[in-house]
C-alpha cells in the first residue's frame, strides 16, 4: 500500500497536484484554509482534515504548495507545531516558491525535530500541474529526496537535483522565473517596436517562435502578448512581482547585480498600480505598448 501523504495548499496549482497523488494510489489527507477548495479532491477519494497538523502522521510525508513565505511559515514555522508533528523520520516536501533564506530556516527547524525539509519548487502552470508535466527543482537531505521520488513522479515529468542545501532549489527556481519575466519584457519591447513601424506583431511573434526562439516560452508568451490575452491568469501578476522581489533580494544578499530584474520589477509594480494584479503576469508587457 502506498504511503499516506498530507497535502496543504489547494489553489490553482496545489489542487491538481494533490489530485495526481490520489490518482497514483496514495492515501491523501488534504487541508486548505478555505475548506471548500478540498471538495473536488474529497470526491476523488482524498480525506479532508480540519487542522493543518492533522494532515500528517508522525514519521510521515507532507507536501505544501502555498503562495508565499508568510503562508509557508504559518503552516510549518516555529509556532505551527508541524515539525514536531512530523517528528523523527518525517519529510516535508515544500513545493512553494519562497526565499532561500526561508527554506534554510525551515530546514533547520525540521532537523531539530528529527524531520527533514526538502525544497521542491516547480516550473509549470495549472495545465501542466493537471497533466503531471511539472519540472521540479530539488534540494535537501539525500535520503529524504529518495523517499519523495514516488511523489515527484506522480506530479511531474522530471526533476533536477541541486544538492543538500535546502535553499539551492529555490535559488534555481528564482533564476528561472527571472528569465521568464525578462523574456516577457524583451518580447514586449520587440513586438511594440514592430507594431509602431506598421508590422503585424502577431506575424513577428509567430516567426520568432518558429525560428530563432523555437521554445514554449517564446511561443506561448509571444502569442499572449501579441493578442494581449492576459485573462484568465495562469500565473497571477502579483505572484510574479513577489518572485522578482525574492530574486532581487537573493542577488543582493550574495553581492550580485540584476539591472534587468530591477527594470522588470518596475514594470510589474506599475501593472499592479494599474489594477492588473490578478491578470496573468504576461500583462507586464503592456508597459512597453503603452510607452510607460
Amino acid at each position: 500500500m502506498s504511503e499516506t501523504v498530507g497535502f496543504i495548499g489547494l489553489g490553482a496549482m496545489g489542487g491538481p497536484m494533490a489530485g495526481n497523488l490520489v490518482k497514483a494510489g496514495f492515501e491523501v489527507r488534504v487541508y486548505n484554509r478555505t475548506a471548500s477548495k478540498a471538495e473536488a479532491l474529497v470526491a476523488q477519494g482524498a480525506r479532508r482534515v480540519s487542522l493543518a497538523t492533522e494532515a500528517v502522521r508522525p514519521g510521515g510525508l507532507l507536501v505544501t504548495m502555498l503562495a508565499d513565505d508568510a503562508a509557508l511559515e504559518a503552516v510549518a514555522g516555529e509556532d505551527s507545531g508541524m515539525a514536531e508533528q512530523l517528528g523523527f523520520g518525517g519529510v516535508h516536501l515544500s513545493m512553494s516558491t519562497v526565499s532561500p533564506k526561508t527554506a534554510r530556516h525551515l530546514a533547520e527547524l525540521h532537523a531539530r525535530a528529527g524531520a527533514a525539509y526538502v525544497a521542491g519548487p516547480v516550473f509549470g502552470r495549472p495545465d501542466a500541474a493537471a497533466a503531471a508535466k511539472l519540472w521540479i527543482c530539488l534540494s535537501g537531505p539525500r535520503e529524504a529526496k529518495a523517499r519523495v521520488q514516488p511523489l515527484l513522479k506522480a506530479m511531474g515529468q522530471g526533476s533536477f537535483d541541486f544538492g543538500e542545501d535546502a535553499g539551492a532549489a529555490n535559488v534555481a527556481k528564482l533564476a528561472g522565473n527571472f528569465l521568464l519575466a525578462a523574456a516577457i519584457e524583451s518580447m514586449a519591447e520587440a513586438l511594440a517596436m514592430a507594431e509602431r513601424n506598421g508590422v503585424d506583431k502577431g506575424a513577428v511573434a509567430e516567426m520568432l517562435g518558429r525560428t530563432l526562439f523555437a521554445c514554449p516560452v517564446y511561443q506561448n508568451y509571444g502569442r499572449a502578448i501579441a493578442q494581449q490575452n492576459f485573462q484568465p491568469a495562469g500565473f497571477r501578476l502579483a505572484l510574479g512581482l513577489k518572485d522578482l522581489k525574492l530574486a532581487l533580494e537573493t542577488a543582493r544578499t550574495a553581492g550580485a547585480s540584476m539591472p534587468v530584474g530591477e527594470l522588470v520589477r518596475g514594470r510589474l509594480e506599475h501593472a499592479v498600480v494599474k489594477g492588473r494584479a490578478d491578470w496573468d503576469w504576461a500583462a507586464l508587457a503592456l508597459g512597453a505598448f503603452e510607452g510607460e
